[in-house]
């Protein structure tokens, strides 16, 4: 039985249970776990946990909702599962096959966009996954909470309308798959940021929302009634009072030439175009010059919170656009206006603003915030806007009901980022609020926005996804802290979703110090799971964050269960070091899909295409009786069929859209070979089977149809669908190295066998502009020699020719292989052997490799420069094997740092011989 809240005006009346013990009224229950917590709070042990945020006690409990949301680590979440969760039972039958996220469904919806957050997923596309991986109950875990739309999604599982689950019926039906079984899963979300923390309260926890809006009302008219007159201004007949949508406050620069001030807004702003041309004519001595080769003014102030003189850009009004009644006008700030300001300046320093000066980061770094000397968070309001939410915010402090509190402050802190001089001024679009987002950059010309107008469309807006929203009190649980340590018992979590930070797209610390700030606690940053110049964190130290946070997840996570990954970055770099933390962590990929946005469609994708498009990474933890048989078998080959019998059973069998079926990527011989490696090197045992041992052994125990490996129980499936498609599904290649080109001859070959002077063209298209900067371009003539057979004109033509030869040449067709004429066309084809030959070859390749890898480990940097990839996997292979470390170690310090990070199976090895070295020491 959940918590049940029940409202009286705003004061909680009626019982309530909670974890299993009840209370008389929801502030009893909120007052007896504030106590515990505030107990906790006092044990050096409990801040001492990794990713505990910065701040006072009295704001953490001030934040805090306990037992479902601390603004620190939630001691709460083991009781949580005890209370809720199913115990791991590996008698009952669990069986799913991946599935892709279309993550740009419900970015419209009104509870999406009732909160900015740099990025999430919507709940809406986050909903079917969590109806496929779980049942009613089961309980969904994300670490990387965001805005906590995992959380909305779980309980949406439970309320969605009967519209909603009507669509997602259909669809699943449309595609062969069994009725989603609807009901509420619970959820627990956990971020590092007590900003984004505090957004997930919002969103999940239920609340009084007509109370809500009444109260929010009040507040707004009760601060306006008082400073309304900040945002007012008179109409150009003089009598008739207008309200201040905005004021336009310009930058002033001195001029390179006659050293006098230029209002930037007056000289650059064409009110014609509404654009800002490049070149300013000086109005006093006409020299035309550029903002670049121009210097700001600057005034001198007195930093009241710092307590010393600073200077600041000076800056002046320039434009004014307001209202009356239905109609906008525009005008340049008059006397009257000017004296409203001064007023408004006068005031002094707004009391609730806060205090926080930034530390040095990247935010600091970039944006203007040097050029402009922002330094702090006080820096970045104008005095208007500080003063009206200053008194906004007194005035929800006092709200004495905890959720209607947290509801009201999360109102608040949806503008305070538009409120401050990060708004641009765009007269070009017509939304008022134009910060830019992922950064702090501060703009010439500042938008100051009118606080009342802001806040009272929020509370519309609000009003309606609230309203929509349907949370259930104890449903999900929060907390704020690191990923890599979340206090809960092993093996309970039925169901992973996360999006984690890839890499250096967003500096989210940096970006919510705004928000962190008017709550007075802030993200543990050394936790922080990103690449950050600024604190020394490389691409090393956030694949090492990304590793011990996808650690915790697998030990969290059930015997057999999924995590879906949803991964958005550029660079091939971190893609790798994605795959490497999610390898080393014991998860096991089965399938990475991207969604084509012009077809509406999955496509699956290779690790060489991975970084041109949003992903979703879905991995499982393999049952325990896997790792149980590993450990009792060791490294023999059995436990690699073991492993590949496991493997094959979690893949899907078939995956297309409108009669159109796809390759299944992790399918392909080669890509099950290099997760079977994978698998043994993390678990510290050397690798059972060689390449060629390996491919042999899978056509003699799987079926095989299309390039595809199959169980034998699959295969059946696969026919069917197979025979209904209207064509077989075909690889999509992309050549960037030795090993992709080696894959894309041997695709075209398959399928035509040709002369080099038929391949060469075709070929040379291929290897372009996508192939990695640090690896050696190989001679076709050389990858044809070492990897595929040439017919010489002696003897019978082999079938491979013969096959394609009769198919495709009317005057070939019926005759034997024998036959001159035959022979003469099908003479200097190159073609894919047979597996026994292809065999000898592979054996025949790895000798030469592993002899120039011999080469390579006397070579110096500079001749390492430019190497082949190929040579350095067999020789990290051979190398790992005989626990020779100090090779792979030796060698991968020479290259350049783009070879190694951006290939998946060179970082695997040399990573897994750090950790070795290391352990040995």
């Amino acid at each position: 039985m959940t918590e049940q809240l029940k409202m009286d005006g705003g004061k909680n009346s009626g019982p309530v249970e909670c974890l299993g013990m009840t209370f008389p009224s929801d502030d009893a229950r909120r007052e007896h776990f504030l106590k515990l917590l505030a107990e906790k709070l006092k044990e050096p042990e409990f801040r001492a946990q990794e990713g505990f945020p910065q701040g006072s006690d009295e704001a953490i409990l001030a934040m805090s909702d306990p037992p479902y949301y601390t603004a620190c680590p939630n001691p709460w979440l083991a009781d949580f599962v005890a209370t809720y969760g199913k115990p791991y039972d590996s008698e009952l039958p669990y069986a799913r096959e991946p599935m892709a996220v279309d993550v740009s469904i419900g970015k419209s919806d009104a509870i999406y966009k009732a909160h900015s957050y740099h990025t999430k997923v919507p709940h809406l596309a986050i909903v079917p996954s969590i109806l496929h991986y779980t049942e009613p109950g089961d309980i969904v875990l994300d670490g990387f909470g965001g805005s906590g739309m995992t959380g909305v999604a779980a309980q949406w599982c439970g309320v969605a309308p009967a519209a909603f689950r009507l669509e997602i019926e259909n669809d699943w039906k449309r595609i062969g798959r069994a009725a989603p079984k609807w009901g509420a899963r619970r959820a627990i979300v956990n971020e590092l940021s007590p900003a984004a923390t505090s957004i997930e309260a919002g969103l999940n926890f239920p609340f009084d929302a007509h109370y809500f809006a009444e109260r929010a009302q009040r507040i707004l008219d009760s601060v306006e009634s008082e400073l309304g007159w900040m945002f007012e201004t008179t109409h150009s007949d003089g009598k008739s009072k207008g309200r201040i949508d905005f004021t336009v406050w310009s930058e002033v620069f001195t001029c390179g030439n006659c050293s006098g001030e230029i209002i930037f807004f007056d000289e650059a702003f064409d009110p014609k175009t509404k654009k800002v041309e490049k070149n300013i004519t000086c109005p006093h001595c006409s020299v035309e010059s550029t903002k670049e080769n121009m210097d700001l003014v600057f005034e001198t102030f007195f930093d009241e919170p710092l307590g010393e003189m600073d200077k600041r850009p000076k800056r002046v009004p320039v434009l004014i656009k307001y209202s009356i009644g239905r109609k906008s006008f525009e005008k340049k700030p008059d006397q009257e206006d000017l004296e409203v300001i001064r007023k408004a300046e006068a005031l002094g320093l707004a009391k609730n603003l806060p205090k926080h000066v930034l530390p040095d980061c990247q935010m600091t770094r970039v944006g203007r915030m040097k050029t402009t000397n922002t330094t702090a968070v006080h820096h970045m309001y104008l005095p208007r806007e500080a003063h009206v939410l200053s008194a906004l915010w007194e005035a929800v402090k006092s709200e004495p009901n905890s959720r209607i509190r947290n509801a009201l402050k999360f109102w608040l802190d949806s503008h305070f980022i538009n409120m401050s001089i990060l708004n641009r001024y765009r007269p070009e679009v017509s939304f008022p609020y134009n910060p830019l987002t992922g950064v702090f950059y501060v703009p010439s010309q500042i938008a100051e926005a009118d606080p009342f107008k802001a806040y009272a469309n929020k509370l519309k807006r609000l009003i309606s996804a609230f309203s929509q929203n349907h949370a259930v009190a104890g449903s999900s649980i929060v907390s704020t802290g690191s990923a890599t340590n979340l206090g809960l018992p092993d093996g309970c979590i039925d169901y992973v979703f996360t999006d984690p930070p890839f890499g250096e797209n967003i500096y989210y610390a940096d970006l919510n110090q705004i928000i962190e700030s008017w709550h007075g606690v802030f993200t543990d940053v050394s936790s922080e799971a990103i690449i950050d110049r600024v604190r020394e964190k490389g691409l090393h130290e956030y694949q090492g964050l990304m590793r011990g946070a996808f650690s915790e997840y697998f030990r969290v996570l059930k015997p057999g269960r999924w995590m879906t990954v949803v991964f958005s970055n550029s660079r091939a770099s971190v893609w790798n070091a994605i795959q490497l933390a999610l390898q080393q962590a014991g998860f096991v990929v089965a399938e990475v899909s991207a969604l084509d946005k012009k077809q509406g469609s999955f496509k699956q994708v290779t690790s060489t295409t991975a970084v041109k498009q949003d992903l979703v990474i879905s991995a499982y933890k393999p049952n325990g009786g896997l790792e149980q048989r590993l450990n009792e078998r060791g490294a023999a080959p059995e436990s690699a069929w073991d492993f590949v019998q496991t493997h094959l059973r979690q893949l899907p069998v078939t995956k297309g859209k409108s009669g159109i079926l796809e390759m299944v990527v992790e399918r392909d011989p080669r890509r099950i070979y290099d997760r079977m490696v994978s698998w043994f090197v993390r678990h510290d045992f050397p690798v059972p089977l060689s390449t060629e041992e390996f491919l042999d052994g899978l056509r003699a125990r799987f079926s095989e149809r299309d390039g595809m490996v199959f169980l034998p129980e699959q295969v059946a499936e696969y026919d069917r669908k197979r025979a209904q498609a209207a064509q077989a599904p075909q690889m999509e290649l992309f050549v960037s190295d030795e090993r992709s080109a080696i894959d894309w001859l041997t695709d075209f070959l398959r399928k035509r066998p040709s002369t080099y002077q038929e391949v060469h063209p075709e070929f040379t298209t291929q290897v372009g502009a996508g192939w990695k900067k640090h690896e050696e371009k190989p001679e076709l003539s050389a990858l044809l020699e070492d990897n595929f057979l040439r017919f010489d004109g002696n003897g019978d033509v082999p079938s491979q020719i013969h096959s394609y030869l009769s198919t495709n040449f009317k005057d070939l067709r019926g005759l034997e292989k024998e036959d001159p004429r035959l022979k003469a066309k099908a003479k200097d084809r190159w073609y894919v052997p047979d597996p026994n030959k292809a065999k000898d070859l592979e054996q025949k390749r790895e000798r030469s490799l592993l002899k120039e890898f011999e080469a390579y480990k006397t070579a110096n940097k500079r001749q390492l420069k430019e190497s082949r990839l190929e040579v350095l996997r067999a020789g990290f292979k051979t190398a790992w094997a005989a626990k020779d470390y100090k090779t792979i170690i030796g060698i991968a310090e020479k290259l350049p740092d783009e070879t190694l990070q951006e290939d998946e199976k060179l970082l695997l090895w040399y990573d897994q011989a750090l950790t070795r070295t290391e352990a040995d020491a």
